[in-house]
């Protein structure tokens, strides 16, 4: 197990856990919001919709289903 945050909080997830996941453990569904306010999350699970943006150590727009996580990963969603 490693430790995460998402939105502020400490997570614990299993190694090699991508961050859509960790995000969907923490119990966050919404990711993002839409440039119309409507939420977003996940959709294909592949990285082609990039409904699941979140932001990674500061990064924007990071395809939260292609990127496995790291030991002190901040996660931050849109929501």
């Amino acid at each position: 197990m490693i430790e995460i945050r998402v939105n502020g909080k400490t997570l614990k997830v299993p190694e090699g856990v991508s961050v859509a996941a960790a995000i969907a453990l923490s119990g966050h569904d919404r990711f993002r919001r839409s440039v119309a306010g409507q939420p977003r999350g996940p959709l294909c699970g592949i990285g082609v919709c990039f409904e699941c943006r979140v932001t990674v150590d500061g990064e924007p727009h990071v395809r939260s289903c292609q990127l496995l996580c790291w030991p002190g990963m901040e996660v931050c969603t849109d929501d």
